[in-house]
C-alpha cells in the first residue's frame, strides 16, 4: 500500500524481455534497507523487487501489466516516480494508494498559469465515472486532486513543487499517463451494483 506521495526520482538503466518484461532502476534509496520481494511503486505501478545493487533493484513485469499500464513505452534513461511501500506509523499524505492501475490517460491539454501547470486528461470510458471533482486520484504514482470532471475528461493542477520533486516537469501533450481510481470509489460502485443484483433477484 502507498500513499501517492514520490520519495524519489528513479531512471530506467536497463531493459530485457525475457517472457516477462525485466527492468532495472537506478534509485537514490538505501537499497540495504529494501528486502529482496519488497514493493516498489514505480510510476504508480506496484513492483516487486527481484534482485538489487547499491544504487538500483529490478523487476519483473508481466504482459498483463503492461497491456493495463504505460510501462510497456519505458525507454532507458526514462525517469520514473518512486515510492517504496508504506509502513506503519507513516504519515498519509496523500491518499491511499494500491499500485494496481485501472488504466491509461491521455495528456489532452497543458497550459502554464504562472508556476503552475493546469493539465487535461481523458480516461478510458468505464473508469470516467470512478473521476469526482475533488477527490483523489493517482496518475504515475502521484496523489491528486481533481479540479473539475467534463464527460471522460478531468483536470489537475500542479504546483512548482510537484514538478520539481516528481517526473511531472516532463510532461508533453499526448503523454499515456497510468491512472488509478480511488480505492473508495471502486468500493462505492460495487456496492451499488450488488444492491441492484439483490433488488432484482
Amino acid at each position: 500500500m502507498f500513499t501517492g506521495i514520490i520519495t524519489d526520482i528513479g531512471e530506467i538503466r536497463a531493459l530485457k524481455q525475457e517472457g516477462d518484461l525485466r527492468a532495472r532502476i537506478g534509485t537514490g534509496y538505501d537499497m540495504a534497507s529494501v528486502d529482496l520481494g519488497a514493493s516498489i511503486a514505480s510510476d504508480g505501478v506496484c513492483l516487486t523487487v527481484v534482485a538489487k545493487g547499491p544504487d538500483w533493484y529490478e523487476v519483473q513485469v508481466s504482459a498483463e501489466t503492461v497491456s493495463k499500464t504505460n510501462l510497456g513505452g519505458w525507454t532507458l534513461g526514462k525517469r520514473v516516480n518512486l515510492e517504496r511501500a508504506l509502513k506503519v506509523g507513516d504519515e498519509l499524505g496523500g491518499h491511499i494508494v494500491s499500485g494496481h492501475v485501472d488504466g491509461v490517460a491521455e495528456v489532452v491539454a497543458l497550459t502554464d498559469e504562472g508556476g503552475s501547470t493546469r493539465l487535461v486528461f481523458r480516461a478510458p470510458d468505464h473508469l470516467a465515472g470512478f473521476i469526482a471533482p475533488k477527490g483523489s486520484v493517482a496518475l504515475d504514482g502521484t496523489s491528486l486532486t481533481v479540479n473539475e470532471v467534463s464527460g471522460a475528461e478531468f483536470g489537475i493542477n500542479l504546483i512548482p513543487h510537484t514538478k520539481q520533486v516528481t517526473t511531472w516537469g516532463d510532461i508533453a501533450l499526448g503523454d499515456r499517463i497510468n491512472l488509478e481510481i480511488d480505492t473508495l470509489a471502486r468500493y462505492v460502485a460495487r456496492l451499488r451494483d450488488w444492491e441492484r443484483h439483490v433488488a432484482s433477484a
